[in-house]
């Protein structure tokens, strides 16, 4: 897919990941529609990105916002849906585990009512986290839904050929939701990442451009792109 002139929708394209998608997309020539539950941190964007406010979890809103964006040829969703529960399982709050669970739900709001008014030629890409397929301290809550993310994508992709559907599964990246700052930040980061492969945080920049390329490559779909800088193969 060339994606000059094209119809980008993307959700969670204000902040982080996300918004370095939108930037990526615009910068190739794509009409771009950034959509956030808080259009107002959008901040300044290039030329041919608009900002439309929605809430993956409302299903109205979301039914309302495609039918009045149709016809479009990209779908992204960077879109977190609600908080996540970090910590060992027999001490989690369940209901903390099971709000983790929104980014499923959402990410699953966004395919279902999106997909009928995607182009034949049309992709959509969602975004995971390495914890789906790894077994770090703490992520019981996050890991879960990740891999069920990454599962749904596996069963739908068929479904809706010829369109394409994948996933990107990003490491330890650098985004605003980390609340540190400083050298604070930087330790943090330095210590997570110590044991990879290639020991540092990843860009936002960096897993835009997997997502791109999903968008992009016409024979890839169904499929979970790694961006994690080797932290699966330690």
């Amino acid at each position: 897919m060339d994606v000059k002139g094209k119809r980008a929708v993307v959700f969670g394209g204000t902040s982080g990941i996300g918004l370095a998608a939108t930037k990526q997309l615009a910068a190739l020539g794509a009409e771009v529609i950034a959509v956030s539950r808080n259009p107002d941190k959008a901040g300044d964007l290039l030329a041919g990105v608009s900002v439309r406010a929605c809430d993956v979890l409302d299903r109205a809103g979301l039914q309302s916002l495609f039918a009045s964006l149709a016809p479009f040829d990209i779908l992204v969703s960077a879109a977190t849906g609600g908080t996540r529960a970090v910590g060992p399982f027999l001490k989690m709050d369940m209901d903390g585990f099971a709000n983790s669970f929104d980014k499923l739900w959402g990410y699953a709001n966004v395919v279902r009512f999106g997909t009928e008014h995607l182009s034949e030629d049309g992709a959509i890409v969602l975004v995971s986290g390495s914890p789906a397929r790894s077994n770090s301290s703490g992520m019981v809550a996050v890991g879960s839904t990740g891999a069920a993310v990454e599962q749904m994508v596996r069963y739908v992709a068929p479904e809706i050929a010829p369109r394409r559907l994948n996933v990107v599964a990003p490491g330890i990246i650098d985004t605003p939701m980390n609340p540190l700052q400083g050298t604070e930040r930087e330790a943090a980061y330095a210590k997570s990442t110590a044991r990879f492969t290639i020991p540092r945080p990843g860009t936002a920049d960096e897993v835009a451009q997997a997502i791109l390329f999903a968008i992009t490559n016409d024979f890839v779909t169904g499929t979970t792109i790694d961006v994690d800088g080797g932290w699966l193969l330690t």
